[in-house]
This record gives C-alpha cells, sequence and structure tokens, in this order.
C-alpha cells in the first residue's frame, strides 16, 4: 500500500518510525504503542536514510539530530493540545494533515471532545489498515480531503465540525513541505473557520535552514525523495498575526522546548544566517 503514498504522504512514515523509535527508548519524552506498525519496514528505511545522513560513522554530526528533534516536537504538541482541552470550551480538534498520528488513540481526551483528522483518502485508508480495528480513545471524525482542494472545508463541517464553536488546530510536519503562497492560503483557510479564542499550534523552518551549506546532507535527502522542503520564514508571529492569529514561536533548546533532550546551542533570535525551527502556537484574535 506504500505505492499509493505520494512522496510527502510517506514522510508521515519516516514521523511514525521516528516515534516508534523514542518509544523504545528508556528516557523517551512519550510512549507511542502503535507507532511501529503504523511506520512498517518502508519507515524504518526512511530513518535509516536519516540516521545515515545525520549520523556519519568516521565524522561528527553537523546536521541537526532528527531524532532528538522528533522527540520534543511530538512531546512539545502533545502537551499543547492537552492543555487546549482543559478548556471546557475547547472541544474540537483538528490535525491538518493527520498522517500517522496516533493521538486520538494513545492519549485521554475529555468527554465530548470531537477529535478530527485531515488528510487524503490514501493516507486515511492506509493508516485504518495498518491500525486494524484499533478504537479511538475520543469521538473521532476522518475527514478524507485534500487541503489543497476547494472544499475541505465543506468535508469537515459535514463530519461534525462547528466553525462557530472553539477549536485548536495542529499543522504539524506540513508548511515548509508546500510554497509560500499555498502556506498563507492554508492559514487564511484555517483562520476563516476559527471563531475568536481558537488556538493553532504549527512547526515552521527559517529560511537559512533551507539555503544553508550546513544543512546539505539532509536537505538532499528529502529531495532525494522527492519532497524537498521550499518555505521558512524568520518572523513567523508576523506571517501569523496577518491571519488573525497572536502567536509565539519558540526553537527546540528553549526553556519550554528542551525536556532535556536538545543537544545543540539556541542562537538569540538576532544572530542572522543561522539555521531554526520554530514551534509556533497561539489563538485567533
Amino acid at each position: 500500500m506504500t505505492d499509493l503514498l505520494t512522496p510527502v504522504e510517506r514522510t508521515a512514515l519516516l514521523t511514525a518510525a521516528l516515534r516508534a523509535a523514542e518509544t523504545l527508548r528508556e528516557d523517551r519524552l512519550y510512549e507511542d504503542p502503535y507507532a511501529a506498525r503504523l511506520a512498517g519496514e518502508a519507515g524504518l528505511g526512511l530513518l535509516a536514510e536519516i540516521r545515515a545522513a545525520t549520523f556519519p560513522p568516521n565524522a561528527p554530526r553537523s546536521l541537526p539530530s532528527t531524532p532528538d528533534y522528533n522527540a520534543i516536537r511530538t512531546r512539545f504538541f502533545d502537551d499543547y493540545l492537552q492543555e487546549a482541552v482543559r478548556n471546557p470550551a475547547v472541544r474540537q480538534v483538528v490535525l491538518a494533515p493527520a498522517g500517522m498520528d496516533s493521538r486520538a488513540y494513545r492519549l485521554g481526551w475529555p468527554r465530548n471532545t470531537r477529535f478530527f483528522e485531515v488528510d487524503r483518502p490514501n493516507v486515511l485508508a492506509f493508516k485504518d489498515a495498518r491500525l486494524g480495528g484499533v478504537a479511538p480513545r475520543v469521538a473521532h471524525r476522518a475527514v478524507a480531503a485534500d487541503l489543497t482542494s476547494p472544499d475541505w472545508e465543506e468535508r469537515l463541517i459535514a463530519a461534525g465540525y462547528a466553525p462557530d464553536e472553539p477549536s485548536v488546530w495542529l499543522l504539524e510536519g506540513l508548511l515548509y513541505y508546500i510554497p509560500e503562497q499555498d502556506t498563507r492560503r492554508m492559514l487564511a483557510r484555517v483562520a476563516a473557520l476559527s471563531r475568536p479564542g481558537s488556538l493553532i499550534a504549527a512547526d515552521l523552518v527559517n529560511p537559512a535552514a533551507l539555503t544553508l551549506p550546513s544543512m546539505r546532507g539532509l536537505l538532499d535527502v528529502f529531495a532525494g525523495w522527492g519532497c524537498p522542503w521550499l518555505f521558512g520564514s524568520d518572523t513567523p508571529e508576523q506571517l501569523f498575526a496577518e491571519f488573525g492569529f497572536d502567536v509565539r514561536a519558540v526553537q527546540p533548546g528553549d526553556p519550554e522546548a528542551d525536556f532535556g533532550r536538545w543537544p545543540d546551542p539556541v542562537p538569540d533570535r538576532s544572530v542572522p544566517d543561522v539555521r531554526r525551527v520554530f514551534f509556533v502556537h497561539g489563538h485567533r484574535r
């Protein structure tokens, strides 16, 4: 079935393989009992390529540590979503795209929460087959739709999403794979579906992460898979503000996004020409 997935969709298998590897660690930041079956052999193969590029046997590591980054990202967004639904008014969670995410299955959620996973039909079918009938721990709605299609909002609403109620959105592993104009279009469409007070979170790189020679080894792997990184921003707060979101952007290694695992220095935001990745999070004005 992996042949039915596009190159960008296949990166979800890499994420699952990273989560499976994290689950095996004694010092793991979270536990994902479904990640290994979601990753499969294909995901393990992708992870092996990433490890070979990141941790060369006869040279020091010069690329960011993808396993540590992914562990921190997963834990950060786990905590963010769980904190969001502690507000009894927030009973809608939207993952767009859903990929091989298993938060609906591995985390506990308050009663009356509606959990929407939006992704292309092939991805959702692949995921359903891999999970083999595992029951979600929340009222789960799979929304089979391409996020570039003109009608995915209609399909989300038809699945039970209420635009006039507060929601929390997670755009994880998406924005650096799509051009700037598509990123802006995505943020505008999410904003149109989010009543004031709704929450949003996303990850985003900066332009230097797309161009620095020191990043070439990692960028070449993704480009070789057919899914190059296309967009980054040094000012994510400003970008999201254009669409009505007041957000903060933190970097792995910052105090609230470290968890004792980020192995590299965290340059101040004023330092130019260094690679960065941001965890963006905030609310709709």
